[in-house]
């Protein structure tokens, strides 16, 4: 029988491994590169964030003007 494996969403960004628990070098530089693939992407979100912050602003004085 064959099996699938399927990543659910709210796996996304979580670390997994495969075979053997990794050394404590490893696992430092993988959870080093974790945390470099968050602040990145909180960086991203914090430029949507800010964009939409801007529209915003920007159609409000539209409107007043």
């Amino acid at each position: 029988m064959h099996h699938h494996h399927h990543r659910h969403p709210h796996d996304r960004g979580r670390i997994h491994f495969r075979g053997p628990f990794p050394n404590r070098q490893d696992l430092l530089e993988r959870l080093e590169n974790y945390r470099r693939d968050l602040e990145q992407e909180l960086a991203d979100v914090s430029d949507v964030i800010e964009h939409l912050r801007d529209r915003d602003a920007t159609t409000s004085q539209q409107e007043q003007a």
